[in-house]
């Protein structure tokens, strides 16, 4: 079997499963979000994590995932390509001799509060207080189905026995029926020295009950719409082989389960209509681990507020404003242009609640609604419910804003860069900055087909009108007739990185924020480092579980 290439980031079985899966050729446009090392702000999110997330194999050859847990710091980053872990391994855990040997692992940290996550590949060794992992790839994450819980950390921690069986039995089923979140690890060991060589972890989320209980010793695992890289499917093409691990966020306990996968490519979705994939997962080993770890996560639905939508805006084709004001007439808390908004909604024939985030599409302002700002999706379970079926009156509940992408701090040039419904947060920022009177100079530059496609065109307008720092740049890929050359848009054709880093008066010192498509994001930040863009100066956002447009 043919292996890996250099000029791709991924492996036969993951090419295998973007083909299946009808989603093109992904590594045209994937390169910009897979490296080889950890960029500035992924150490900082990792070194900031108290614990981390391991799939690997055991001695034995089974694969298996675990949580790997320390104090305060207990993972720092001496360098771009690799982490130190201080921590100690339980001999109870599956992975124990693996890790403190050395192995081929992957790895996903994630900050459940705030829905981060990153994922990478490495190699471990042993070190004198744990071990370190050299990193093969690493790259981001969407946060979609991430149910959010803050931690905390119980002073008096003894782990209790754990218990090695090869069935679930009905406490354990109970426990998989309840959960609404797991980590999946799977592999890929052909070739030497490929970067798609290892393993890889990943979450999987849902509604309660979202993982349904076969028997004792079988598992289907929904796989929903996604990054369209297929890490976990295909690893499993190429080797069955899989491990799950389930956590008890109350007590800390593991429970891992091994086994081998299949893929049903056409699942019965009567099941679960948000299925595009079924994970049929036959069971060979379970390690039930109570106690496991110090951690405690609790759930933050209690900080959701019931919001009543107060009126609907068509602002382009298929995008649609949905102004929201909170239930019980009090204020709605201060956020910062560029944070997202997590939702859930009940939609009608779906078991449990969906949720989702979308970007707030204005400045903050407590006394005023919030706006999001959605385009219809044909494929979008939420989207579509939104403009389908949401109406004026209707309530949805709302945790409160959340996420990174906000403007940096500083006076120096911001370049606002985005494509299509991408537009929502460069919107909040242009608000924001023209609300506080600022002076640091802007560029708003964004991609869109033609005017009908082209939200805010306005209201871009009469803030760059009014506000002399601010400077627009438009492309329209597609003018159409009543399109009006120098009024609606300043070029046509493809916006390309050339096009931003040509851009006048903005300096080596200008910040960059970039939100569109996943291929347009991966072209813009590939582009604009290979013009002398330093990558702690390109910020970014996908839209949606899925990454191309």
């Amino acid at each position: 079997m043919a292996h890996a290439t250099t000029d791709t980031p991924f492996h036969d079985g993951e090419r295998t499963a973007q083909i299946r899966a009808g989603v093109g050729n992904v590594a045209e446009w994937a390169g910009g979000f897979v490296r080889d090392h950890l960029p500035e702000q992924h150490r900082e999110f990792h070194t900031s994590l108290p614990f981390l997330v391991l799939a690997g194999a055991d001695t034995q050859g089974h694969t298996w995932v675990t949580l790997v847990e320390g104090g305060d710091g207990f993972i720092q980053s001496p360098d771009t390509r690799t982490l130190t872990l201080d921590t100690h391994i339980d001999d109870d855990d599956p992975l124990a001799l693996a890790l403190t040997g050395g192995t081929t692992i992957g790895a996903v940290g994630i900050e459940l509060a705030s829905r981060r996550r990153n994922r990478f590949s490495g190699d471990t060794r042993k070190t004198d207080t744990g071990f370190a992992i050299d990193i093969r790839q690493t790259f981001g994450n969407c946060p979609q189905y991430i149910h959010q819980r803050a931690w905390t950390r119980v002073t008096e921690h003894a782990p209790q026995p754990a218990r090695r069986t090869d069935v679930l039995d009905d406490a354990q089923i109970a426990r998989i029926r309840a959960a609404d979140t797991l980590f999946i690890g799977s592999g890929h060991q052909e070739g030497n020295d490929v970067p798609s060589r290892g393993f890889d972890a990943s979450h999987r989320g849902g509604a309660p009950g979202f993982v349904q209980v076969i028997d004792g010793t079988h598992l289907h695992i929904p796989d929903y719409s996604g990054n369209n890289f297929f890490n976990t499917i295909g690893n499993l093409i190429n080797d069955a082989r899989v491990g799950l691990v389930f956590v008890d966020f109350e007590t800390g306990g593991l429970l891992h389960v091994s086994g081998r996968a299949t893929i049903d490519w056409d699942p019965d979705v009567t099941r679960d209509p948000d299925a595009r994939r079924m994970i049929e997962v036959e069971i060979d080993a379970i390690v039930d681990r109570p106690a496991a770890l110090s951690l405690r996560w609790a759930p933050q639905d209690h900080l959701t507020r019931q919001l009543k939508v107060t009126a609907r805006v068509q602002e382009a084709q298929d995008i649609t404003s949905f102004y929201l004001s909170p239930v019980d007439g009090a204020p709605l808390p201060d956020f910062k242009a560029g944070q997202h908004l997590p939702i859930q909604v009940q939609i009608p024939g779906q078991v449990g609640l969906s949720k989702r985030s979308y970007s707030l599409s204005m400045a903050s302002n407590p006394s005023e609604a919030w706006r999001l700002s959605i385009k219809r999706e044909e494929q979008g379970l939420v989207s579509r419910f939104f403009h389908d079926h949401l109406q004026t009156g209707d309530v949805i509940e709302a945790a409160p804003p959340g996420g990174e992408f906000i403007v940096p701090d500083g006076d120096g040039p911001l370049v606002l860069v985005s494509a299509g419904v991408g537009i929502t947060p460069m919107m909040a920022m242009m608000q924001e900055l023209a609300a506080q009177g600022s002076h640091r100079p802007v560029w708003f530059v964004h991609a869109a087909r033609n005017g009908a496609a082209h939200a805010f065109a306005s209201d871009v307008r009469a803030l760059v009108d009014t506000h002399p720092n601010l400077h627009r740049h438009v492309v329209y890929s597609q003018p159409d007739t009543t399109d009006v050359a120098g009024q609606d848009y300043d070029a046509a054709g493809r916006l390309t990185s050339k096009d931003v880093a040509a851009l006048g008066g903005v300096g080596a010192d200008a910040h960059y924020m970039l939100c569109g498509p996943a291929r347009f994001l991966s072209d813009m930040r590939t582009g604009l480092e290979a013009a002398g863009i330093s990558a702690a100066h390109i910020h970014f956002e996908t839209f949606g579980p899925s990454a191309p447009a």
